[in-house]
């Protein structure tokens, strides 16, 4: 059995395995960002519900203190209810440099992270 293959023959087959090899990787390191940025905005997503669901529940107890000291409970809410309103004013006006950009570059460096084999 003798090799009949040309070396322009066999530099093709090893261009398209070099070809096919290359593309697998980027399929691999795709998934590989995908998941990590997932996994991560899902933890942030339960550390945050977290968060929100203890506001609520101290924002209640403090209107209904509040509302005490003050002679009558929706008092209290009321001030609760300006502070939170004013605490949107606040986000609606500087969200671009305390939410969207922190957000954007955080992911963005979640993608070029390089992982060391």
């Amino acid at each position: 059995m003798t090799d009949d293959t040309t070396p322009i023959a066999t530099l093709f087959e090893r261009a398209e395995d070099y070809t096919k090899t290359s593309i697998k990787l980027l399929k691999l390191n795709a998934v590989d960002k995908s998941a990590e940025i997932v996994s991560s905005l899902f933890s942030l997503l339960v550390v945050s519900m977290t968060v929100v669901l203890s506001i609520i529940i101290i924002s209640i107890g403090v209107a209904i203190w509040l509302g005490k000291l003050l002679g009558d409970t929706f008092y209290g809410f009321f001030i609760i209810g300006a502070f939170y309103l004013l605490v949107a004013i606040f986000l609606r006006i500087f969200r671009e440099q305390w939410l969207k950009y922190p957000v954007s570059n955080s992911i963005i460096k979640q993608m070029m992270k390089q992982k060391v084999l």
